[in-house]
């Protein structure tokens, strides 16, 4: 396959109900790379509540220029709540996993890489994966959801002292319960089957301290999670493939890739 292919992320109705919104319709978006042995979700950020189109398209097609195939998800936004997003992120790893041999790539080469709050969304996707379903009907659902390998660029990751309370807000509602806020806390929920990991900040990000991925990373150390973590000095929040800027964060491209050839991507 060489084109790019746009497909409902469910068939029929989606679990939880469907907006009448097209931004609320979920849906994944194939972008091929000849010979790809590996494929990555791509969550774009947006607080929960949009999403920005340049952590989406580009991204993918920087994983295609590097060799690696990738599918933008288009995941369900405020006023839709946990845990509808990470039911999307979910199915878009289970659809890799099932379209795998029709798509080209292997079957446990599959990551999942966000951006701020799509960051969170692939943490949480990392941490509070599912086994599958045998009993379903569906062959989609029967397979497992845990990737095989998560990217988190600049990443929501706590709901605690360091959170993005609008990222909060618009996944849990305006008063959450504390346990709730506990179990959405991603460094609290890394365990000795989450998956290697690649991080990075900016250590001036305005928006999404850079002490959440310091969190995530103690946590993955804590429980022998192989991972790689960059804090640059100097960014916005929302780089994303940091074009035009004259940044050392601008590295975060290279050093990602050689990541992934690592991981076997």
């Amino acid at each position: 396959m060489s084109t790019r292919v746009t497909i409902p992320l469910w068939q029929g109705e989606p679990p939880y109900g469907e907006g009448t919104e097209p931004k609320q319709i979920p849906r994944l978006t194939l972008y091929p790379a000849e010979g790809a042995r590996g494929l990555v979700v791509v969550c774009p950020g947006g607080g929960y509540g949009g999403l920005a189109d340049h952590e989406g398209g580009p991204v993918a097609e920087w994983l295609n220029a590097i060799g690696i195939s990738a599918v933008v998800l288009k995941y369900r936004l405020s006023p839709y709540s946990h845990p509808v997003p990470l039911a999307d992120a979910s199915r878009a790893i289970r659809h890799a996993r099932h379209l795998a041999g029709e798509w080209g790539h292997s079957p446990d080469r599959i990551g999942i890489l966000g951006f701020s709050a799509g960051g969170h969304l692939a943490a949480s996707a990392g941490t509070l994966f599912g086994n599958g379903h045998p009993e379903s009907a569906d062959p989609v659902e029967r397979l497992h959801s845990r990737p095989d390998a998560m990217v988190l660029c600049y990443p929501v990751i706590s709901f605690g002292e360091y959170r993005h309370h609008g990222s909060m807000v618009n996944l849990l509602g305006d008063n959450p319960d504390p346990a709730l806020r506990q179990q959405l806390s991603i460094e609290k929920q890394v365990g000795n089957d989450t998956p290697p990991a690649f991080i990075w900040f900016t250590d001036d990000d305005g928006a999404v301290p850079a002490e959440n991925g310091l969190l995530m990373a103690g946590a993955l150390s804590r429980h022998r999670i192989p991972y790689e973590l960059h804090v640059f000095e100097h960014g916005r929040h929302g780089l994303g493939l940091c074009d035009g800027e004259d940044l050392t964060a601008r590295a975060w491209t290279s050093l990602c890739e050689n990541w992934l050839r690592k991981q076997g991507f």
